[in-house]
């Protein structure tokens, strides 16, 4: 039986974000052998898992996660859902919304997907009927209207593990896989046991860099984020934020955020630098850089516009995210460099929410041989 489980203790540290995950996989042995592995128990593993074992249910799946299901990045998301990627369209990439939106109906998830659009925001280049009035180094308002929406991150987690575990795979948790080698097929080590495995998707994102392959690529930071109160509906509209649109600066400092559940509104913008993933995990949000980032969001903030002045502030988190060198936003989803028979999938910057669920179920399509994988 499964069993609600709120986010990971051991990450307590980062924060708490205001969703809860409320499923917990049931227990399972890790097994010896499996037709395809996955690493990483986030938006794209879960997605890949449900959508392998629902088109190919003749074939193995065990997803191991190194915590629990969502304690990376998909747990602490903002819950921004955007179009395409960060560096815009893609060669072959299609329509990721659209993509995104049917991956949720087959599978039935409910997630609480709202796709109003989004607002971009800056300081030049105002639409002539920006309900977006703020004043931040100068007036701050909306300068375009992209396609976008929100999600509530707890559930998109939850509903994926579900659908993954009602399809039948195998999702463990606590189960760090150490080291992938290959000889007759893909060997892992997971809590200093082999499992064997012909195929393997590694959906690890901002962690386990030397595993997934973008040690040498990819600049892993950690994103800090804040929850007020809730407003009161008059205070949404003179913010200009009834509609639910989502919003994000086109020039810096970079500001992004949403409405969520009882009117509070999420805002993120600072980041954390780390020069290597592992030093993601000693940073705790109520001291020292973080800690100060944090109260400087929060002074932003409350200067936007007099309906924030005094408003208070609910929540702190933060949460990994990885980018290519020098802030590229093209993710990366191919052939592992050195591992036969493995896909990789990571490097969103900041495009993850629909983008990782939409890469994910393509990923289980070409571990299966139907679907070639881009040529990036």
């Amino acid at each position: 039986m499964s069993s609600p489980v709120q986010s990971d203790a051991r990450r307590s540290h980062w924060g708490e974000p205001p969703w809860k995950i409320d499923f917990r996989p049931s227990r399972h042995p890790i097994p010896e052998r499996v037709d395809v592995a996955i690493v990483g128990g986030g938006f794209g593993g879960l997605a890949a898992a449900a959508w392998l074992r629902r088109i190919a249910p003749h074939k193995s799946v065990a997803v191991f996660e190194a915590q629990s299901i969502g304690s990376g990045s998909s747990g602490r998301t903002g819950g921004m859902v955007l179009a395409e990627t960060a560096a815009g369209d893609l060669p072959g990439l299609g329509d990721v919304l659209a993509g995104f939106s049917s991956t949720l109906r087959e599978l039935d998830i409910e997630c609480d997907l709202q796709l109003p659009g989004a607002f971009e925001i800056g300081r030049s280049g105002h639409l002539p009927n920006s309900p977006i009035a703020w004043q931040d180094s100068g007036d701050l308002r909306a300068t375009a209207e992209v396609p976008g929406g929100t999600i509530n991150p707890g559930r998109l987690v939850s509903g994926l593990a579900r659908a993954a575990d009602r399809f039948g795979a195998f999702i463990i948790e606590n189960a760090p896989v150490n080291e992938i080698r290959h000889a007759d097929s893909l060997r892992l080590r997971v809590r200093e046991r082999e499992v064997r495995a012909s195929r393997a998707l590694i959906a690890t994102n901002a962690l386990s860099l030397e595993l997934n392959g973008l040690a040498k690529r990819t600049e892993p930071k950690l994103t800090l984020v804040v929850a007020t109160t809730p407003l009161k509906p008059a205070d949404l509209e003179v913010l200009g934020l009834a509609s639910g649109r989502p919003f994000y600066t086109v020039d810096l400092p970079y500001l992004w955020g949403r409405v969520f559940h009882t009117n509070r509104v999420i805002f993120g913008g600072g980041i954390i630098e780390v020069n290597n993933w592992r030093d993601l995990e000693s940073i705790d949000i109520s001291n020292g850089r973080a800690a100060e980032l944090i109260a400087k969001i929060e002074r932003r903030v409350r200067g936007l516009h007099p309906a924030l002045r005094s408003i208070g502030f609910s929540h702190r988190w933060g949460g990994p995210v990885l980018f290519g060198h020098n802030w590229e936003g093209k993710p990366v989803f191919e052939a592992h460099p050195s591992l036969p028979n493995a896909i990789t999938l990571g490097a969103y910057s900041g495009h993850g929410v629909a983008l990782s669920v939409y890469l994910g179920r393509w990923a289980a399509e070409a571990a299966l041989g139907r679907k070639a994988l881009p040529s990036w």
